[in-house]
């Protein structure tokens, strides 16, 4: 088994279902009062990728949060609920017992792998002109929660507010990232770090209030060919929301590699209160 945490993380144990795994929760991954969001989503797409009926690699990943998870045990299932020439669909779920034994749903999702092949391709969107990650600080954003530590950050814009006096006037983000200790990317980490941002309001309002996703959802323009060349470089990820309205806001994200490939794009709504 590897030693880096991410993958200690991950570690999905099948039962006698097919498609059922049991796994528990990493206090290395652990955020104010559950795991971070984004090992969770790691862990529903693992599930998918474990499968032996697997077809082709991930092109969408759909998580809902449907439930605050608690340290320790989980189960999570992955079923492909029908089968194409090219393409897969699966049914993602994960529940813990709650205190009389009884399974509760705690996430629930949808994904789809595809048999890619090769086509015209052309990138609607480019990777903004920013500083290199080695001339940036690394930066934690947040204290008193363990994730952050997995992480190396380094912020181009955006980052966490020192100030909490509600003068914020913007949403956008911009930062480089990759797992610490380093680690070669895969699908899994993809769609981890596709919620490393911290809650939009907290930049655009500048003011510390209650917030959690909701659903967070993945698109994978890459391949693992194109994952592999990216190595254990640095992503450069940014992210703005488009309307705060009614206790709830979206959140969109892009993610590219060193080399300026648009890797994944991500959309997310997001709770919050006053």
């Amino acid at each position: 088994m590897n030693n880096h945490p991410f993958d200690q993380a991950l570690v999905l144990t099948p039962t006698d279902a097919p498609g059922v795994y049991q796994g528990n929760t990493s206090v290395a991954y652990w955020n104010m009062v559950g795991p971070f969001g984004g090992i969770t989503a790691a862990i529903a797409l693992k599930a998918v990728l474990q499968h032996p009926a697997l077809l082709g690699q991930p092109i969408a990943l759909t998580v809902n949060f449907a439930g605050a998870i608690v340290a320790g045990a989980f189960t999570v299932s992955a079923i492909p609920r029908r089968t194409n020439r090219s393409t897969q669909h699966w049914v993602i779920e994960l529940t813990q017992l709650d205190q009389a034994g009884l399974a509760e749903v705690m996430l629930t999702g949808t994904a789809v792998t595809a048999a890619r092949r090769s086509t015209w391709s052309s990138d609607e969107i480019s990777m903004p002109a920013v500083p290199r990650p080695e001339g940036l600080p690394e930066e934690k954003p947040m204290t008193g929660v363990e994730w952050i530590h997995r992480y190396d950050m380094r912020f181009v814009q955006g980052a966490f507010p020192t100030e909490w006096n509600g003068q914020g006037d913007a949403s956008q983000s911009q930062l480089w990232m990759r797992d610490a200790p380093a680690r070669c990317l895969d699908f899994c980490a993809l769609a981890a770090m596709a919620d490393i941002f911290f809650p939009r309001v907290y930049l655009r309002r500048a003011l510390r209030v209650p917030a959690g996703t909701v659903a967070l959802t993945v698109y994978f323009h890459a391949d693992a060919a194109q994952l592999a060349e990216s190595g254990s470089g640095y992503l450069l990820g940014q992210a703005r929301a488009q309307a705060f309205r009614n206790g709830f806001f979206d959140q969109s994200s892009q993610l590219w590699n060193e080399a300026g490939q648009l890797l994944a794009t991500t959309n997310q709504i997001v709770y919050y209160k006053e």
